[in-house]
C-alpha cells in the first residue's frame, strides 16, 4: 500500500503542509509507504493542448507526453494506492500550481467519446485538504463547497472513483500579526484558534490517512 500526498502550497512547513504530513503519518501508522511531493519545487506548466494523450494508437495514449518536472510525479501517482491533495484557497480557488497539476493529471485520462470514458484504469481513494483564511460559515455563504465539488472533486471522482474532503477554515497565516497590515482580524482569536482548533484538524487529517492506508482491506 502506497499513499502519495501532493502539497499545492508555496510553503512547505505551514498549514497545508502540516496537515498533509499528519495525513501521511496516519497512513504510515496503518502500514502504508508514504511520500510527500511539494509542487512549488517542481518545474512544470499546465496542459499545453498537444492532444498527444488522445492520439489513437499513439505511444502516449492515455498518458501525458510532456517531459518536464511533473512527469515523475504523475508516474508516482499512477503507481500509488491512494492520493491526498492539499491546497490553500486563493481568490476562491486552489493555487495555480495545484490547478495546473490537476489539468495534467486528469486531462490525460479523458477521451472525447461522448460517454465520459476515463482511461485512468484504476480506482483509489483521493483526499482533498483545503486551507483558507475565511471563517467556516463562508463555506456555504459564498458557495465554496459546491464550487470545489464541481471543479475539483467531481473530475477526480470520474478518474479514480471516490473523494473525501477536509475543510480547514480561519487559519493562522503569520508568526507575528503585528508585522503585517491585518487590522481586519483579531490576532488573539486567530492564535487561540491555532492552539485549540488546528490540532483537531490535524487529527482529522491523520484519520484520513489511516483510513486510506486500510482502504484495500475493506
Amino acid at each position: 500500500m502506497n499513499v502519495v500526498a501532493v502539497n499545492g502550497s508555496p510553503r512547505n512547513n505551514w498549514n497545508t503542509a502540516t496537515l498533509l504530513k499528519q495525513a501521511l503519518e496516519g497512513a504510515a501508522s496503518g502500514g502504508a509507504g508514504v511520500e510527500l511531493i511539494n509542487l512549488y519545487e517542481c518545474n512544470y506548466k499546465g496542459c499545453i493542448s498537444c492532444f498527444v494523450c488522445k492520439r489513437i494508437g499513439g505511444k502516449s495514449y492515455g498518458k501525458c507526453s510532456v517531459n518536464d518536472g511533473l512527469k515523475p510525479v504523475l508516474k508516482k501517482i499512477e503507481e500509488s494506492d491512494a492520493l491526498i491533495l492539499g491546497s490553500p484557497i486563493y481568490f476562491g480557488m486552489v493555487t495555480g500550481e495545484m490547478r495546473s497539476f490537476l489539468e495534467r493529471l486528469l486531462f490525460q485520462y479523458l477521451v472525447y467519446d461522448g460517454k465520459y470514458t476515463n482511461l485512468s484504469g484504476k480506482k483509489m481513494p483521493v483526499g482533498l485538504i483545503y486551507t483558507m483564511n475565511v471563517p467556516e460559515p463562508y463555506l456555504d455563504k459564498v458557495g465554496y463547497k459546491e464550487m470545489f465539488l464541481n471543479t475539483v472533486e467531481n473530475p477526480l471522482k470520474r478518474a479514480f472513483g471516490e473523494t473525501e474532503s477536509l475543510f480547514v477554515t480561519d487559519t493562522y497565516q503569520f508568526d507575528d500579526y503585528s508585522k503585517y497590515e491585518t487590522s481586519a482580524f483579531d490576532a488573539e482569536k486567530k492564535a487561540d484558534r491555532r492552539r485549540e482548533i488546528f490540532p483537531q484538524d490535524c487529527g482529522k487529517a491523520f484519520d484520513m490517512g489511516y483510513r486510506f492506508a486500510n482502504s484495500k482491506n475493506k
